[in-house]
């Protein structure tokens, strides 16, 4: 059985645990959410809290903006980054049907034997 810590999904870290991982300050860890850019999971009594996903997020979040990147074309890149991913999926279970049907995913049509001669 896994525990929590190993669920890169489950929220486990509070703003103030986040902010000092990361050294940064808890203003822009909330700003970053209110931005849509990244935003945790809420605890039942309405706290942020981080997954290692999250976190990991912000870190690139971070390195964007070091390099002079504003919050909505950081955040237009992760949606981008989101539909590329969704698309990649989408392909591969079509080829994977294609493939179970017995086509070939590239759309080639499948080989045939040749007639083989007796001489060797």
């Amino acid at each position: 059985m896994g525990l929590p810590i190993d669920d890169e999904y489950a929220a486990l870290f509070t703003v103030g645990q986040v902010a000092d991982m990361l050294q940064v300050q808890q203003a822009f860890l909330r700003r970053i959410d209110t931005q849509h850019v990244v935003s945790p999971q809420r605890s039942a009594g309405g706290q942020r809290r981080y997954s290692r996903r999250e976190i990991g997020r912000i870190q690139q979040v971070v390195t964007m903006m070091d390099e002079g990147m504003t919050l909505p074309a950081i955040r237009r890149i992760f949606e981008l980054q989101h539909e590329l991913d969704e698309l990649i999926r989408e392909r591969d279970e079509l080829a994977a049907r294609l493939t179970a049907l017995g086509q070939d995913p590239a759309g080639r049509p499948p080989r045939r034997p040749g007639p083989r001669s007796g001489r060797q």
